[in-house]
């Protein structure tokens, strides 16, 4: 989803400083000699890389959290009685997270760090998520949805789940757009190259189906 939200980005001014951070830490790194202590073929790929800040690994691992929430729920519309343009968004949200889920466990074990569990249903719920360390938050991350909600969800049917996956799904979004505030907000964070382009389309990509599904539920409100 790349089409460009209506709203001012008011991002974009930490996305250019972000930006010039990245570079200027490639370069450095590029410099800088294997360390002491650290196998060779591990220290030469590591290198060319810019410093990578508890922020990124706690964004990153987060993020995937986030992201198996929102499968969880657009994995339900088909059989909840989803309407089309529900389960077409619930199928666009499911190839989209997925594919940036593999990309972000990638990463971590590129980065020699854990990648989280999100093979139990547990693992789905705000409560089990814990804060991020590294980042300034909640214990619970930003738009993650509770327990009770999800069982309001799981438990709606037809336009009923139509009504609440949308309203639910834009709390959810705009807990991400928080996450990378928080990020490129933090000193040193949003230096790697990967990193800071995934939040990059994140805060693109989710401001765009925020867009959407108000209208979507501006839609619906009018059908009532």
């Amino acid at each position: 989803m790349r089409t460009t939200p209506s709203g001012p980005r008011p991002l974009a001014a930490g996305w250019c400083l972000a930006l010039a951070g990245a570079v200027c830490a490639a370069g450095q790194a590029a410099a800088q000699s294997a360390a002491p202590g650290v196998p060779a073929p591990a220290a030469a790929a590591d290198a060319g890389r810019p410093p990578v800040s508890p922020a990124d690994v706690a964004f990153m691992t987060g993020m995937i959290l986030h992201h198996r929430q929102a499968l969880l729920m657009a994995g339900w519309a088909p059989g909840h009685g989803a309407g089309s343009s529900v389960r077409e968004l619930c199928d666009r949200i499911v190839v989209s997270q997925r594919d940036e889920i593999a990309a972000m466990a990638r990463w971590l074990r590129e980065h020699h760090q854990p990648v989280p569990d999100t093979t139990t249903p547990t693992a789905y719920g705000a409560a089990a998520m814990g804060g991020m360390a590294g980042m300034d938050q909640p214990a619970a991350m930003p738009g993650m949805l509770t327990d009770a909600q999800l069982a309001r969800l799981d438990a709606a049917r037809g336009p009923a789940f139509d009504l609440l996956f949308l309203t639910f799904m834009i709390q959810h979004h705009e807990g991400a757009l928080t996450m990378v505030q928080q990020l490129v907000g933090t000193a040193g964070a949003a230096q790697d190259g990967l990193v800071f382009q995934f939040a990059s389309d994140v805060n693109a990509d989710q401001s765009a189906e925020i867009d959407r599904m108000r209208r979507m539920l501006a839609v619906m409100s009018l059908g009532n």
